[in-house]
């Protein structure tokens, strides 16, 4: 109290969170911004291959294929999912009904196993709903970090990267941002790209590395970044073409 009258406290100003520190890089901001600049227009609306119709469906397919193509899971899913597209639905099919559907997947008995348990523990712990935390997601059967923020991404909107043998690959060859695990590349990209670009950062860089950087033989000279790559091992010394140009002359655009 200051004469008589009471004093209103002021209330403390939240602290500012610092800004992740950018780590050391050989490209410049300039040349990454440039970078994803060019991919955006590229593909403007990338997406995953993966086909789903909710969040449930899309863990199911990203858990699936691990160790396997998109192209392969799709086959398989498209009928599994007409008849088990929720937890409850994919418990009343039973494991071996479920090894039925997608027994053309690489290690299918062990996948239908996790599939039916992660469906089990949403029902048990997440009220049937797929959980909207990294560390939630990690608790279910079968899912692990890559799975969780492709799951973050596709279905809750937010920014994460995703690394697959893809991303991995283009980090190091690009010596964008060189590690020796996912863990390590993954917290290198989401620190060096630019925020603008990040939400769809991981399907760019997959898609590049799918279609353009491939793995046995990159192919520089459909590039459209090959004039700013600093990979050691290019292909050609052919400048990018002009990006503004229609995107379907630089491969397929998922």
């Amino acid at each position: 109290m200051e004469n008589g009258k009471i004093k209103k406290s002021r209330a403390a100003a939240p602290a500012r969170r610092k800004a992740p520190a950018r780590p050391k890089s050989i490209y410049s901001q300039d040349e990454l911004c440039e970078i994803f600049r060019r991919f955006s227009i590229q593909r403007p609306e990338p997406k995953g291959e993966l086909e789903h119709v909710n969040p449930f469906t899309l863990v199911v397919a990203v858990a699936l294929s691990a160790q396997a193509t998109d192209t392969g899971v799709n086959k398989a899913t498209r009928a599994l999912f007409q008849v088990a597209d929720t937890p409850q639905k994919m418990l009343a099919l039973g494991e071996e009904k479920l090894r039925d559907y997608i027994k053309t997947i690489g290690l299918y008995r062990n996948k239908a196993k996790n599939v039916i348990a992660l469906s089990q523990m949403l029902i048990d712990r997440f009220g049937g709903e797929v959980p909207r935390t990294r560390e939630e997601l990690v608790m279910l059967p079968g899912v692990g970090r890559k799975t969780a923020n492709v799951v973050l991404s596709m279905a809750f909107g937010q920014s994460t990267m995703a690394v697959d043998t893809h991303i991995f690959r283009i980090a190091n060859r690009l010596r964008l941002a060189p590690g020796k695990t996912p863990d390590e590349v993954e917290d290198k990209l989401i620190r060096l790209i630019p925020d603008e670009y990040l939400y769809h950062a991981h399907h760019w860089l997959i898609l590049h590395g799918r279609y353009c950087c491939k793995a046995r033989k990159p192919e520089c000279e459909r590039c459209v970044i090959a004039d700013l790559c600093k990979a050691p091992e290019k292909t050609c010394d052919v400048p990018a073409p002009l990006v503004e140009l229609p995107p379907q002359l630089f491969g397929p655009t998922p």
